[in-house]
């Protein structure tokens, strides 16, 4: 196993704190799905604590008993979550977007699915690029769409976009639903094929919607690309999704934003029944601000952290997981390890197999579509010692297999 050398010192005193039985005291999700003898590396929420200007942001509103009605600003004005996005998204992406575009929202899925709604028929298509996050495949199916599928290829090449497949798509799609950086597999796409994918947008006259909640999570060698940023026809079609919630461990703070690029596509949202649509709150709302106009010094730290880990995740599978088949992803903190190279049942059935023999909770890949069979998600944002002690027991139950 490779040793932990961390090439970002300062982040030492952020993020290598939380060990096993700290995180097992928390009420969430991710540490209690599971039984007490399971490590959980599934969900995609963060170990580490929020960044300290989020929580004292949070904490001032308890402090002060402000838990009222949040204040979004007088009507003709920019919302503050406007201006605070429109700020972050020129000094990350560069990006210049008019504030008066951005809807707060509760979080993705909202706006996704009813945009989605309102833009299509019942058993029109929409192109998604598969494996592909669950919550995509189960949106269509409640609201009764069709799946057009564009799978990416496969691990050895990259996991790139199938370009030449664009033109032998169903015609009758009328959404392309993008999530890049993607998730699962951790693509950030290349310019070139972005633009493939709005030569297809335009010609077909698509609608896309534009999942980029992973976007500040990319590593060195790869840049981010807004899709809205590819030219003043493409953004007209486009509605961007994103969120601080990822990137600053607040999900449970449920804010997140929909950028609009036309008039035409935010007025079919908000002519929506607005308490359908639900509201911010306001620990949300203070989070965010904290988070988009003071989180900069954190989020970098952070990266560098998860940049580490990522890197011990492939060498340690490299090294100790005969079987496995991983790419360091590009963005995000999952890794998609394709595992039907495992013998017997544990190449066909990887999720079951390490939360039996491995006693380690990770997302069963067969969520993801029915490319993502075999394969499985493990979540490497957490502490050196609890991410050691995850692979040292998934690769202990490989060992016994072989």
């Amino acid at each position: 196993m490779t040793d932990h050398v961390s090439r970002h010192p300062q982040t030492a005193a952020w993020f290598d704190a939380p060990t096993v039985s700290d995180l097992r005291r928390r009420a969430g999700a991710k540490w209690n799905r599971f039984g007490p003898d399971i490590l959980p590396a599934w969900v995609a929420d963060m170990d580490f604590p929020p960044a300290p200007v989020v929580t004292e942001a949070v904490a001032d509103l308890l402090t002060t008993g402000d838990l009222g009605y949040p204040w979004l600003g007088v009507t003709g004005a920019p919302n503050p979550i406007g201006v605070a996005f429109a700020s972050w998204a020129a000094r990350r992406y560069g990006w210049e977007l008019d504030p008066d575009c951005v809807v707060p929202t509760i979080d993705v899925l909202q706006p996704l699915v009813h945009v989605i709604e309102a833009a299509t028929r019942p058993g029109d298509g929409v192109v998604i690029q598969t494996p592909i996050y669950p919550p995509f495949l189960a949106a269509l199916e409640m609201i009764g769409r069709r799946l057009v599928d564009h799978p990416l290829g496969s691990v050895a090449e990259g996991y790139p976009l199938d370009v030449d497949a664009l033109r032998t798509l169903d015609p009758g799609a009328r959404v392309l639903l993008l999530c890049n950086p993607h998730n699962p597999t951790g693509r950030v796409f290349r310019r070139d094929e972005l633009e493939a994918l709005a030569a297809l947008a335009l010609e077909r006259d698509l609608l896309v919607v534009s999942d980029e909640i992973h976007a500040d999570l990319v590593y060195p060698g790869a840049t981010h690309i807004p899709f809205a940023t590819l030219g003043p026809e493409v953004a007209a079609r486009t509605v961007t999704l994103t969120s601080p919630t990822k990137s600053f461990n607040i999900a449970g703070l449920r804010l997140a934003v929909a950028v609009f690029g036309s008039a035409t596509a935010e007025r079919r949202y908000h002519d929506l029944p607005r308490f359908g649509l639900g509201g911010v709150n306001s620990a949300g709302l203070a989070a965010t601000l904290a988070a988009w106009n003071h989180g900069e010094e954190w989020l970098d730290a952070l990266v560098g952290y998860l940049d580490d880990n990522r890197r011990h995740v492939e060498a340690t599978i490299a090294e100790r997981m005969p079987g496995l088949a991983h790419r360091a992803p590009e963005a995000t903190y999952l890794a998609w390890i394709d595992a039907r190279g495992l013998p017997g049942d544990a190449g066909a059935d990887p999720f079951g197999f390490f939360l039996e023999k491995a006693r380690v909770g990770l997302n069963d890949g067969a969520d993801f579509g029915v490319h993502g069979r075999g394969f499985v998600r493990l979540n490497f944002a957490t502490s050196r010692g609890v991410l050691d002690a995850v692979l040292d027991r998934m690769a202990d139950a490989i060992a016994r297999t072989t």
